[in-house]
């Protein structure tokens, strides 16, 4: 028997991407799977690649349903979670994809969310200086946003280290359809996408201020992009060197930061991250030049925005807060062709 997990809102793509994961994880087990919309379906007529579950019925999100768990994911829509999780039993750890619960700042929540500001859980990124330890001591965790985490594992180490200017930070981010979940929705039909780029939410994202609280950066301008593409993040984030940092010396922070990380790779000069080298993987992909026009430094990062980006990065916080092996069925090798 091994550990008893449910998940909420296991009828989307992150949920979906959470049972595959689980299903093949050595210390897990799938103790429910609830979705409100599809309460009563079989699993496999949602997720039909999910043999090993197939024989799993969805039940209707509640506290009774979710209860018996060790642990529980919230993979829900923003402003879903917060009352549910404070229906759980404080025995149960949980694992919250949403955003309910990111922000420290009362403010910012307000700005870019709306509603009811909730208090922050520990924060779910274990490579941020400290937080793996915290994330270990925590029964309630907020996972990172899928734009967020692509954009701080790269900013982060250069803010820390005073290679970058935090007050000057331009971030651009080409993200797959599957992160805007599973509706059916009309600007995410693929005679609408295929051949297209466009931007969204530009001006008022709401990953900045998590980007900017995880960070430390102070001025933040951010360009999503919705790419023709299911799954995959792709960001380039331009900062200010200060006192004339090289990129030699931001790769020298990046490798300090990262050379004991499974999961996030500095890639070799002259490589640039590719958003297929990650399909199906917990890795982050990071590189870092030299602007030669406007002496800018340049990261690039690509991430599988259902994988560390959501789903495997939730995985990665509940191995810590239940004191398995961080790795536990993740996988840092992508899936080509």
């Amino acid at each position: 028997m091994g550990v008893r997990v449910a998940v909420a809102g296991a009828s989307g793509y992150a949920g979906g991407e959470l049972l595959r994961l689980v299903a093949a994880h050595p210390d897990l087990e799938v103790a429910a799977v609830t979705a409100r919309a599809n309460a009563g379906q079989s699993l496999a007529a949602v997720h039909p690649h999910l043999r090993s579950l197939a024989h799993l019925t969805f039940s209707d999100t509640t506290p009774e349903s979710l209860g018996d768990a060790d642990l529980v994911f919230l993979a829900l829509p923003h402003g879903a979670s917060a009352e549910l999780a404070a229906q759980l039993p404080q025995s149960v750890k949980v694992v919250d994809l949403g955003s309910d619960h990111r922000l420290v700042d009362e403010a910012a929540h307000a700005r870019y969310y709306g509603g009811a500001h909730h208090p922050a859980w520990t924060y779910g990124l274990p490579e941020l200086p400290g937080q793996r330890d915290r994330i270990a001591a925590a029964a309630r965790v907020a996972n990172t946003g899928c734009h967020a985490v692509a954009a701080i594992l790269p900013l982060a180490p250069l803010v820390a280290a005073g290679v970058a200017d935090p007050h000057d930070v331009v971030v651009t981010s080409a993200s797959g359809t599957s992160g805007a979940g599973r509706s059916a929705l009309t600007h995410l039909l693929g005679s609408e996408v295929m051949g297209d780029l466009s931007a969204y939410k530009v001006g008022a994202h709401r990953h900045v201020p998590e980007i900017k609280q995880a960070t430390g950066v102070t001025t933040l301008t951010m360009v999503p992009v919705l790419a023709p593409m299911p799954r995959g993040i792709l960001s380039s984030v331009a900062v200010r060197p200060i006192d004339g940092a090289t990129d030699a010396e931001a790769r020298d922070a990046l490798s300090v930061a990262y050379a004991d990380e499974p999961f996030v790779h500095v890639l070799d000069v002259g490589q640039q991250p590719h958003t297929s080298a990650t399909a199906g993987a917990n890795s982050a992909l990071v590189q870092v030049v030299t602007d030669q026009d406007s002496g800018r430094l340049v990261l690039t990062c690509a991430v599988d925005n259902l994988g560390k980006g959501a789903a495997g990065q939730a995985v990665q916080n509940a191995n810590l807060m239940l004191g398995l092996a961080e790795t536990a069925g993740l996988t840092a090798d992508g899936v080509a062709p």
